[in-house]
């Protein structure tokens, strides 16, 4: 991968035939006599994640032993404390003991290039975060897919570490979901700086009955009547019945889920900041209020990671800075800042303001900002406005077409603004480069 280019992935076809959503949650558990007479042995820091335990928990429950049997995970599964993280309990020695034999193996693929400048991947996150050198991204900021909302075009199903084959956001329960976004997250943690952050953004879903549909434009059409499909029609369809608890109707409640989960894998989870958006989509419904928020998780490898408070009042507002209208001049964990316009055609994009916000406060000058989910590439704006590097992956080739072109135009009206304020300087300005920024995101 070269600097400043869009590394190219294997074609994959438009919306594969991913098939409805049904979330029926599987009956399993866990199969005792299987490993009653297994010889293998596990170290703390390899159970920890799995069982959803810190290490000196473990050691208190089993006694300090520097290895463990496979007797003794039986014995974390079996305590109160016990909370599934990124495996089914009825998988998780199974996890453990495939994790052991890869170890031997002889590593095949070469390790990403970290940019000078910056870099777009085109693939699924998955086969990248491996290859990420160690402590090398001081800041990860990005949007996730959000469970069984969307359908995104060059989906690829993936087969994740608890045995399901499904493309990331279209899982059959929203347990599948946050296993697999834990997965992520903990995968991601030794690329992670000691001192670095994760801004995740995510949203709630309600397991309601109802299509599923490729952006929030389809979405509106369909409440205005415009789109007169009848259910059977429609390719992806998501039902509410036969989960183990979720009733029809109600909220899953996946942003804390997916917070109590990233703590038990070892992080801090240092703030759940609610994003009070200044405008939203209208929502069809009678018994409940309609929502106006998104949520952002603050977490860290540390208690003290890298944080600059000063960027709130420093930054203009549409890099992230203090929004008059809304906002104090203290930072507090309710952010109001606008929604994207969306014109560029991807359905669910970062406001430019937000990433900038976020790595703003994260990075400082010739750090490293990572976007697995980068879709059309305002975090790669951001990022690049402020002076920081930048490494983005998408499966979409093309959103990172659109991604690489905001880049390519941003650093064009860069180097005109800067030759007409100082010849031969870099563009340091803030005003210059909010209104350099701005532009771009909007093109």
């Amino acid at each position: 991968m070269s600097n400043g280019s869009v590394s190219p992935a294997p074609v994959s076809p438009l919306s594969p035939n991913l098939g409805d959503i049904k979330p029926r949650t599987p009956v399993a558990k866990l199969d005792r006599k299987r490993y009653s007479r297994s010889t293998r042995r596990f170290t703390i820091a390899q159970v920890a994640p799995l069982v959803g335990m810190a290490p000196s928990y473990i050691k208190r429950a089993i006694g300090g032993k520097p290895l463990l049997t496979a007797d003794d995970v039986v014995e974390l599964l079996d305590q109160d404390c016990y909370c599934e993280t990124f495996v089914p309990r009825s998988r998780v020695l199974d996890y453990l003991m495939s994790v052991t034999d890869s170890e031997t193996a002889v590593p095949v693929e070469s390790p990403v290039q970290i940019p000078e400048s910056w870099a777009l991947v085109n693939a699924d996150f998955l086969s990248v975060v491996g290859r990420l050198p160690l402590s090398s991204v001081q800041c990860v900021v990005t949007s996730t897919p959000y469970w069984g909302m969307r359908i995104y075009k060059e989906s690829s199903p993936i087969t994740w570490a608890d045995g399901e084959k499904s493309v990331f956001g279209h899982e059959q329960t929203p347990e599948g979901f946050l296993r697999h976004t834990t997965e992520i997250l903990y995968r991601l943690m030794p690329a992670l700086t000691e001192t670095g952050s994760i801004w995740w953004n995510l949203m709630d879903t309600f397991n309601t009955r109802t299509q599923i549909r490729g952006s929030a434009v389809e979405a509106l059409r369909a409440m205005q009547g415009h789109d007169t499909r009848r259910w059977s029609e429609h390719d992806y369809r998501r039902y509410s019945a036969g989960h183990a608890y979720l009733k029809d109707g109600e909220q899953t409640g996946i942003p804390g889920l997916v917070a109590q989960r990233a703590s038990r894998i070892g992080y801090y989870v240092k703030t759940t900041i609610t994003w009070a958006k200044t405008a939203t989509l209208p929502e069809p419904q009678n018994s409940r209020v309609s929502r106006s928020l998104e949520y952002i998780l603050h977490l860290s490898k540390t208690r003290t990671p890298k944080f600059d408070k000063t960027a709130y009042k420093r930054l203009s507002t549409g890099l992230g800075g203090r929004n008059p209208l809304y906002e104090t001049d203290k930072l507090s964990d309710v952010w109001f800042i606008p929604t994207s316009a969306g014109g560029d055609g991807h359905g669910a994009q970062f406001p430019l303001a937000l990433p900038a916000r976020c790595a703003g406060l994260s990075t400082e000058p010739g750090d490293l900002v990572l976007d697995p989910f980068v879709g059309s590439g305002n975090s790669a704006v951001a990022a690049l406005s402020l002076g920081r590097r930048f490494l983005g992956v998408d499966i979409s080739r093309r959103y990172l077409t659109v991604a690489e072109q905001k880049i390519t135009e941003l650093q064009s009206r860069s180097q005109v603004l800067a030759a007409i304020d100082d010849p031969g300087d870099i563009i340091d300005d803030p005003g210059d480069i909010a209104e350099c920024a701005s532009a771009i995101a909007a093109t």
